[in-house]
Parts: structure tokens; sequence; C-alpha cells
């Protein structure tokens, strides 16, 4: 039986002709341009006359500005990516008022993300060539892998990353997304610096360190790109070009890593238990934080809740207070101290641990007794551990 519902977005490389990448460039522009002056209109509003102004009201704006001499340009490019951003809009407000966001910033011409969004009337979808508005021929797209047979994407996205490289993100309903069998096996996972992932298992996942491989060309062109005159000159330009390509090289093996860790854990147990870790609060401590980013912890959590939900799996987070490290999985002792460089220990009932695989051993333990008992109750806090930016005992004092 097919999960009703289940969208998917298939991301694919496409290379653009000229007329084509001049005219997503232009898109990109007023798509920025409509989204200030919107968010300006319904600011000002707020503050002056205490008048919350909607979607139905910015898109009447956007037609009278089109009518103006300073903004006919925005007539130029299609309209549906621009009333697609009144949308956002709306929905970044609604997230605000609802304590689930931020208030709205403006976007900055040489920061914010390049994209545009065009839903089924500005699009043209037909024997697996894509055509938006205003193109007359379909974009160069790179096939990597198919479409699910017989799905029309309902909306597409097209964007352009730091580095030059153009994307398009199609997405569909995915027909092939059903629920597993459902298994009997269920997994405790630790996470750490010296080793990605340590499961109840025993197994220990390697931390690839990505960032760390391609460290030495980042900070060589970093620091070529400092030598470079400031402005908007064309060797600036390349050198932050060249500086993007870089990041975009880590993070795309980083992202097909977790990829692949994070479908193995869901297809192979039907429970994953985890730790719930504060990354904003670590990333604190200077000495660990680019090896916190390197390990992207939020990332791997956010794949693994997804993929769990597509699959009919269940994943449990236990509090992050937690003491894994120092309960003893076999007595339930808690040991009074464990420092960082310890990673092996004795309890004292006789039984030797290696501190990481009976981390994930407790973890897995304690997130099948809240599910059994259908909730969980807050462990009491570890004294030893002081303050909301407290670091995961797993992690090292220094960077490996």
């Amino acid at each position: 039986m097919t999960i009703p519902g289940v969208k998917r977005a298939f991301k694919y490389r496409f290379y653009p002709t000229d007329a084509q990448a001049a005219e997503l460039s232009r898109t990109f522009g007023c798509v920025r341009k409509v989204y200030n002056l919107a968010l300006e209109a319904r600011t000002d509003a707020w503050k002056s006359r205490r008048e919350r102004v909607g979607y139905n009201a910015t898109s009447a704006m956007l037609t009278a500005w089109k009518k103006t001499e300073e903004l006919a340009f925005l007539s130029e490019v299609s309209s549906v990516p621009l009333q697609q951003v009144l949308r956002h809009l709306q929905t970044a407000f609604t997230n605000f008022f609802a304590g689930r966001a931020r208030y709205p910033r403006f976007k900055a011409k040489k920061k914010s993300r390049k994209s545009a969004e065009y839903t089924a009337s500005g699009f043209r979808f037909r024997e697996g060539t894509l055509t938006l508005a205003k193109m007359a021929e379909p974009l160069g797209i790179v096939w990597s892998r198919p479409l699910p047979q017989g799905v029309k994407p309902s909306t597409v996205t097209v964007s352009q990353d730091a580095a030059g490289r153009w994307f398009v993100s199609l997405l569909c309903e995915d027909p092939d997304v059903r629920p597993l069998p459902a298994g009997g096996d269920a997994v405790g996972v630790d996470a750490g610096l010296e080793h990605l992932l340590t499961l109840s298992t025993g197994e220990k996942v390697t931390n690839p360190r990505h960032e760390r491989r391609d460290r030495k060309r980042l900070a060589k062109a970093q620091r070529e790109l400092s030598r470079k005159a400031k402005g908007d000159g064309s060797n600036r330009a390349k050198g932050r070009r060249k500086v993007a390509r870089i990041h975009a090289r880590i993070a795309d093996r980083r992202r097909d890593g977790l990829h692949k860790l994070t479908t193995r854990l869901v297809r192979d147990n039907q429970v994953v238990v985890i730790e719930d870790l504060t990354v904003e609060n670590m990333l604190k401590n200077h000495a660990l934080a680019r090896a916190i980013s390197d390990a992207a912890w939020s990332e791997f959590r956010q794949m693994l809740e997804y993929k769990a939900g597509w699959y009919g799996r269940e994943v449990i987070v236990v509090d992050r207070w937690f003491p894994s490290s120092k309960l003893c999985s076999a007595c339930g002792t808690v040991a009074e101290a464990m420092p960082l460089n310890v990673r092996m220990w004795t309890c004292g009932c006789g039984t030797t641990h290696d501190r990481d695989v009976n981390a994930a051993k407790n973890l897995l333990a304690a997130g099948l007794a809240v599910s059994a008992c259908g909730a969980g109750v807050r462990p009491q806090r570890d004294s030893s551990r002081s303050g909301p930016s407290a670091l995961k005992q797993e992690t090292p004092r220094r960077e490996p």
C-alpha cells in the first residue's frame, strides 16, 4: 500500500544556454526585489498603522508596481515566481506569529539564495523535457536518475549555488514510497567525533571528516581571495567561486554519505533510538565547532526522521541529560566520574565497557522503555554538567 501524499524533490543539474541563464538571472533579481518590497510594505504597515497586510494585499501591490516606470521591468519575467515568493513571505510571517521562526529578513543581493519556484502554470513537462515560462527551449537537464514512471512534477524550483552550478528540483508525489515490512530489530545510535556513529550492536562508523580532507585546499583558496581587490571585479568573483566550489565539494560528499547511512539504518531497523543533542549550543565551543559542523549531526537526525516517516519506522529521541556514558548497561550503576579521555572503563560489577558502545546500549534501553510506556520521563540533570551549552560527553576536548 502506497503512503498517500508523500512528496519527494528530485534534484538534477542542468546547463542553461546563454539566453536561459540571462533570463533566469533576471528572474532571480526580480524575485528578490519583490520579496524585499513586500516585506518593507508589511513592516511599515504594522509599525505605522498596526495593520496586518496579507498575501492578497501584496499581490495587488505587485500589480501596481508593474505599472510604475521604476518597476516596469518586473513585467519582463514570468509572474509565477513573483507570486510564489509572496506566498513564501506569507508563510514566513505565519511561522513568525506562531512562534516557530524569527521575523523575516530582507534578501541581500550577494548572500541570498538565487532561486525561483514555478507552479504548474509556469512550466511545461512533456516527454522528459522541461520548458519554463518565457523560454523557447527546454532546459538541458542531466537526468542522473529517472523520475517515477507516469508522474509529473507539481512545482519546479530552479536555483544557482555560490559555485555557479545550476540545479532544478522537481517536486513529485512518489508512488514507489511504501512502508517496509515490520521487523523486530531496534538499534541505539550514539553520535561522536572520533567515530561518527556507534551502534548498540558494537558497530562503529568511521568519521570521514570531509572538511579536514580539503582543509589545505580551502585555506589556500581563501588566502588567494583575501589578496584580491575588494569590490565587484571579475578576479574577486573568480576567487569567490573557487572557494565556493571547494565548499560545495565538501557538502556534496557529506550529504551523500549521510543519505547512504540513514537509508541503511531505516531499512535494517524498525526502531532507531538517538540522543537529543543541542548542536547549536555545542558550536559555541570554538575548539570543537569545526569538527561538530563537519559531523553534521543535525542533518543526520533530519534525514533519519523523514525517512522513518516514509517507510513506517520509528525514531525515538532520548533526553540529552540522560547519563548514557556513565551508566553501566549490565547492572545499572552510575559512575561518579567519567573524564572524556576515558574510552574504556570497568564497572564495580566487573563488566568492562567500551564507552561509546555502552552509551549506545543505554540509549537503546531507555528508548525502548519510553516506547513501551507511551511517554518518557525526563531524566534528572547530571550535576557534573553545567549550563545549557554543556558538551556531549562522548566528544573529545580537542578536535582530532
